[in-house]
């Protein structure tokens, strides 16, 4: 039964992987669930199990998503790429500078797949519109996906691994952003010193400032871009304000995309009298809304469920239990370490169950067990920048490169990602063993 576990794991992997056909994440995971079901892998008794451990993590994530698409579709994001690059000043190193700071901020607060495929674009057609070369071009296109997932640690929403991780050990919102902010921060400095590096004879020493387009010329419907701002400002509020209610984080983030959605569609009409007409195509854009993903996480959960219930996931406690036992540096480097090669081989979303299954029956307790937790969140979100099968916004951005005819082959891309990675990935662990000694 154990070889069948991990036989499934893989063969659903693959499916997830691949596509065959156009097969959609969510039916694929689901096969490989019902594979689980039929061979006894699983029990109908661990659906419950699995759901619970997945519903809010996997809705509050797109639920952000839809808000992040109406916002886009308002023309919010284009708005202030253009600030952004007009902030430049015409030097091509500060604009670099910039944009990877936009792209982390966005990660931030609109979670990585959204800053990644919805700002790529963007930064594309300004870099574009600048005249600059392929390699400028490709090196803007590369950072900014590279900043997406390194941008992804300092708030729950920022990724849906950080959802599920502080669902699965009951961690507050307030609670994970005093932990991991800082550490965000330091994530975010480590990879644009990095990025500097390693792309400073692609960028540009000067460009021309006439060629942008006025900001304001960006903004397509004016009444939802304003609408965003304040929308933003009271998830912020209900963010912190929800936890001690007990509301859960998806309904936050349900009200929100909702309200903007109204607005949007400009329904009911009664309020929205002189207010123009619609812009957005609202049907699309929930169309577009990763629904696919809620169908994933069950399907694929319950495939690492089996995981768990065969023993696969014993050997890997005993390892973070050894960790654990050294202290805290090592308890968050080698679980971070650990993380980040199972995320950049098997797929994040189903590593950090799977870590979080282990770290629970590893027995550590204190300061190592939350070194383990944050280090899984870690090794979760930048392991899946090694390789382009790590995430599956990876696979969709390096289509949308495509798409805009800049074709990154598999091979380029891990040689260009293990090296972004490493440094980044240590130095972001090393930040973290030593600020919850400050406020552990």
């Amino acid at each position: 039964m154990t070889v069948v576990a991990g036989l499934i794991f893989v063969l659903t992997l693959a499916l997830v992987v691949r596509r065959p056909g156009g097969l959609g994440i969510g039916w694929s995971a689901l096969l490989g669930a019902a594979a689980a079901l039929l061979t006894g892998v699983v029990a109908l008794s661990d659906v419950p199990t699995v759901v619970g451990l997945v519903w809010n993590a996997t809705l509050a994530f797109v639920a952000i998503v839809l808000v992040s698409l109406l916002l886009d579709g308002s023309g919010f994001f284009e708005w202030a790429a253009l600030h952004v690059a007009r902030w430049g000043g015409g030097r091509g190193r500060r604009l670099f500078v910039l944009v990877v700071l936009l792209g982390a901020a966005i990660s931030a607060v609109f979670a990585n797949d959204g800053a990644a495929l919805i700002l790529t674009p963007i930064v594309l057609q300004i870099v574009l519109a600048l005249r600059f070369s392929p390699a400028a071009a490709l090196g803007f296109a590369l950072a900014t996906g590279f900043v997406a997932d390194t941008g992804s640690l300092p708030l729950v929403v920022s990724n849906l691994v950080n959802i599920v991780s502080a669902d699965f050990f009951g961690i507050g919102f307030a609670r994970y952003a005093v932990v991991m902010v800082p550490v965000g921060l330091v994530s975010v400095a480590a990879s644009l010193a990095v990025l500097l590096w390693y792309f400073r004879r692609d960028i540009p020493r000067e460009y021309e400032l006439d060629e942008l387009a006025e900001p304001a010329t960006a903004i397509r419907d004016r009444l939802t871009f304003r609408a965003g701002w304040v929308v933003l400002v009271l998830l912020l509020i209900g963010y912190f304000t929800a936890e001690p209610l007990g509301i859960p984080l998806s309904a936050v983030i349900g009200a929100g995309a909702v309200v903007l959605l109204s607005v949007a569609a400009r329904w009911p009409g009664l309020f929205y009298r002189g207010a123009g007409e619609r812009r957005i195509p609202v049907g699309a854009v929930v169309r577009e809304a990763p629904w696919q993903i809620v169908l994933f996480s069950i399907g694929m959960y319950l495939v690492v469920y089996g995981l768990r219930n065969q023993g696969l996931t014993r050997e890997l406690a005993a390892l973070f239990g050894w960790f654990g036992a050294h202290g805290a540096l090592t308890a968050a480097v080698g679980t971070g370490v650990v993380v980040a090669v199972l995320a950049s081989i098997m797929n994040n979303l189903p590593t950090v169950l799977i870590a979080a299954l282990a770290i629970a029956g590893a027995g550590a307790t204190g300061l190592a067990h939350e070194a383990m937790v944050y280090a899984n969140v870690i090794g979760s979100d930048l392991g899946p920048k090694i390789t382009p099968i790590g995430s599956l916004a990876t696979l969709l951005w390096l289509h949308v490169l495509d798409r805009r005819g800049l074709h990154v082959g598999w091979g380029r891309y891990f040689r260009t990602g293990i090296v972004l990675t490493i440094p980044v990935l240590l130095t972001t662990l090393l930040a973290l063993a030593a600020w919850l000694r400050i406020v552990g």
